[in-house]
């Protein structure tokens, strides 16, 4: 019997091992050392944000976006439907209301040209999902953002090491959210990083990151005392964390090269699956340097769907589904609600299946997927 191919495999570079060594001799293992310094560097230096902060997870970004955006009982703010609840939970716990919106049938992203109409007298933030490594449309979301005096958040968290028009993912709205989860592209186990793209938000966001305390500027000699100072929470990883982290970011270019690479290989592979109508591949629009993350399909009717996965499961191939759209999840009914019709959203979440996709995955193991999923589909 042929081995399992795993839908993710969380994957070592090389010099982990010995950052979290480093780490761990240097008897300095809370949050904000020097590992945790050195990867919100290399953040910075290849996203341009203003300041980048390390956190426990990308949901902890996404809710200290919301703190720094303002959002207050009763504010709304826009998103797409499809996406995980961290997107919605970070307005929720703010006291804000999630107001779903459809997707684009290309990307899956936001459907710019929906959210003007979803924009009331109580919206005050957009909140931008690009899903799977590929750009929402940003040059007509910052447009109607500024024309309304909305604040734009980013959850990039599955963006990192990608582009829109050549300007990298992260970088658009006042902040944005990264993933270092071991289902991500690089990984920590759980990680994330908040983005702060306005310089006037750095300290402030310093501050909520380091529990509502300047206790950073005390550690840098700015102030005399260390103090609560504003709202805030624990935000931080620890130094092994970091450590880790590190060698998985300085291996970056390289991990997303690998990943393109057996995005690409599917790509190809399945193009004849395509042409004979028995699925769709994904589209990526030109102007967006997508990072290899996710590689999906749709099947051409949602009643395939779970037949499907269970026959590759069979066949030894861990091929997943992925969110069930908020808008119609019992948290979304109770804290949110949808502005428009969801047709893109019901359509295509109910068609969808990702397929394995991590820098172990052989060529040889991409076609075995293939060909299975062949078999499970039947003939065109």
């Amino acid at each position: 019997m042929l081995p399992r191919i795993p839908f993710n495999w969380p994957t070592l570079v090389g010099a982990e091992f010995e950052h979290v060594r480093t780490a761990l001799s240097r008897g300095k293992l809370s949050g904000n050392g020097d590992f945790t310094r050195r990867c919100q560097a290399l953040l910075e230096e290849r996203t341009g944000a203003a300041r980048a902060l390390l956190t426990h997870s990308a949901t902890g970004a996404l809710e200290m976006a919301a703190i720094l955006a303002g959002i207050e009982p009763g504010d709304e703010v826009i998103m797409p439907s499809f996406t995980f609840c961290s997107t919605a939970n970070a307005v929720v716990l703010r006291g804000g209301v999630p107001v779903f919106v459809d997707i684009r049938p290309d990307t899956l992203n936001i459907d710019e040209t929906a959210i003007e109409a979803a924009i009331t007298p109580r919206t005050k933030a957009i909140s931008v999902v690009h899903y799977a490594g590929v750009a929402a449309q940003m040059d007509a979301i910052m447009e109607i953002a500024e024309r309304h005096g909305l604040a734009v958040m980013e959850d990039a968290a599955q963006a990192l090491h990608a582009s829109f028009r050549g300007k990298p993912l992260g970088s658009f709205g006042m902040a944005a959210a990264i993933s270092f989860h071991e289902t991500k592209n690089l990984i920590s186990g759980e990680g994330g990083a908040l983005l702060v793209n306005d310089p006037e938000l750095a300290l402030r966001a310093e501050i909520v990151w380091e529990k509502g305390t300047n206790r950073a500027q005390f550690a840098r000699g700015e102030v005399a005392r260390y103090t609560w100072v504003d709202i805030g929470s624990s935000f931080l990883p620890s130094e092994i964390t970091a450590a880790f982290l590190l060698a998985q970011l300085e291996a970056g270019p390289e991990v997303t090269a690998q990943r393109l690479a057996a995005w690409e290989r599917y790509h190809a592979l399945l193009a004849p699956l395509e042409a004979a109508g028995r699925l769709a591949r994904p589209r990526v629009p030109q102007e967006c340097g997508h990072n290899g993350h996710i590689y999906f399909v749709l099947v051409p009717e949602a009643a395939q769907r779970d037949p499907a996965l269970e026959r590759l499961a069979a066949l030894g191939v861990n091929a997943v589904m992925h969110y069930v759209p908020l808008h119609s999840s019992p948290a979304g009914l109770r804290y949110g609600r949808a502005a428009g019709p969801m047709t893109v959203t019901d359509e295509l979440s109910a068609r969808l299946i990702r397929l394995p996709l991590h820098p172990r995955l052989t060529p040889e193991e991409q076609a075995r997927v293939v060909r299975a999923l062949a078999d499970v589909l039947g003939p065109g």
